[in-house]
């Protein structure tokens, strides 16, 4: 891994990580967690150690190959060609999910779209550093769960295949319900009842009153983990 080589090289430079940090202007702390943790390091930041740090070999720190520094001019040079097949502008994280996003009114609701037998073709991908495992996405409507949730806002969710046995109580959720016939979809989130059989759903808006529905009219969950808000 890249940020296991990275420690290396600090080591042999015998500098401090917040020297290191200061040296090529990132925030303090960034380095020294993503080497404990081995995570990846962002490309931005990368071309900033190798502007810095002339005598880093970047083939080695991207590779593992070759020597960890530079001897003369030449390997320099050779390096410098090397280094621009990595595309090191465009700052991808390797450790990053391609995380589907779906249209619902393309996919017909929740229910199909998390039926295994049928392969919904997402509308876009969202890929974010460093995220939970997530099965997809979506963008929420109603303001039940305003403040913390608006109206156009995207929840990223990993199905809960077994509904009855894996509810984590007081978490939030992305519902299917069927409610006669017809599928209702909802962002809520999922307490216990004290009547056997039912869930509590819970709004974060305090003008939504919360409502308790029978589980088995619950026919697809999933567990909302993250959000994003495009202001």
């Amino acid at each position: 891994m890249v940020a296991d080589r990275l420690k290396k090289y600090i080591k042999t430079r015998e500098i401090s990580y917040y020297a290191f940090e200061n040296s090529i202007d990132a925030s303090r702390g960034s380095i020294s967690k993503a080497v404990k943790d081995n995570k990846s390091i962002g490309s931005n930041v990368l071309e900033k150690i190798f502007q810095v740090y002339s005598d880093l070999n970047p083939v080695w720190l991207l590779t593992g190959e070759g020597n960890m520094l530079i001897d003369n001019n030449s390997d320099a040079l050779a390096n410098e060609r090397i280094i621009r097949t990595f595309s090191l502008k465009t700052d991808t994280n390797i450790d990053s999910q391609q995380i589907p996003l779906y249209d619902l009114e393309a996919v017909a609701g929740i229910v199909p779209l998390f039926n295994e037998g049928k392969a919904a073709v997402p509308s876009d991908h969202i890929s974010i550093p460093h995220l939970p495992k997530c099965d997809g996405a979506i963008y929420v409507t109603g303001d039940s769960m305003y403040p913390l949730l608006r109206s156009g806002d995207i929840v990223l969710y990993k199905e809960v295949k077994d509904i009855v046995n894996n509810i984590f109580w007081g978490e939030m959720y992305l519902l299917s319900i069927d409610n006669e016939g017809e599928e209702y979809i909802t962002v809520k989130f999922i307490q216990r009842s004290e009547e056997p059989g039912m869930i509590k759903l819970v709004s974060e808006n305090k003008y939504h009153k919360d409502k308790e529905i029978e589980l088995y009219k619950v026919k697809a969950l999933a567990l909302v983990k993250a959000t994003i808000r495009n202001n």
